[in-house]
């Protein structure tokens, strides 16, 4: 796929970054419908920012305590997103509420990946939340962006086994390679135009296949 047909892609990150690396590493395919152009930190000590340099692609730091304001902040990150020419952000592991206005300004171009089943389990502390419910299956969301924290239209889903004697640490280990699957799939769908928005439900054209018992859904 030529670059002049691939979605230009921002992502917001505040550590690690592992869900940026498999995104960056989806991105290095030939074949995949968006490429990585800018990663944005609100922490100038993220770890993410040095895979973001390893792959070659573009940072800027952005941290909440250089602004009066939460939308100068945000304001601050559009800016560098559109200097980009960023057309889809995603938010990987990025730990700050946005404000209205960039919700607004970039609703259904904005997705985020959450560690549980939503709507079960949203905010903090999703995997001891699970296990105090004594859920069977777990796994984690990538949806669009809506103002109320962890909401909006959902793009996909993958779900884990919740074994006998799980550890927090042990289930969200299975969780985030579950997540490291499912994000660069979500994202190869809404880069690709294959997902509409439909009162706010995401809609996927997904011909040919067949959604009876998935662990990941939609299935690649």
């Amino acid at each position: 796929m030529s670059s002049a047909a691939r979605k230009k892609v921002g992502v917001l990150i505040s550590g690690r970054g592992s869900n940026l690396q498999a995104l960056l590493a989806a991105g290095a395919e030939p074949d995949f419908p968006a490429e990585i152009v800018l990663v944005v930190s609100s922490k100038p000590d993220a770890q993410g920012l040095a895979r973001a340099a390893r792959a070659g692609v573009a940072t800027r730091v952005v941290p909440r305590r250089d602004f009066a304001r939460r939308e100068d902040c945000d304001a601050a990150m559009t800016a560098a997103l559109e200097e980009a020419g960023v057309e889809l952000v995603c938010m990987a592991g990025f730990m700050r509420l946005l404000s209205a206005a960039f919700v607004a300004h970039w609703r259904d171009r904005l997705i985020n990946v959450h560690p549980s089943l939503l709507p079960l389990f949203p905010g903090l502390d999703t995997h001891a939340r699970a296990l105090a419910a004594g859920v069977k299956l777990h796994g984690c969301t990538v949806h669009f962006v809506r103002l109320e924290m962890d909401s909006g239209p959902i793009v996909g889903q993958a779900a884990v086994p919740v074994l006998p004697g799980d550890t927090e640490d042990a289930l969200a280990a299975r969780v985030l390679a579950a997540e490291h699957r499912l994000y660069p799939h979500c994202l190869r769908l809404v880069a690709g135009g294959r997902v509409k928005v439909v009162d706010e439900m995401a809609a996927i054209a997904e011909p040919g296949a067949d959604a009876g018992a998935r662990i990941l859904n939609p299935a690649p």
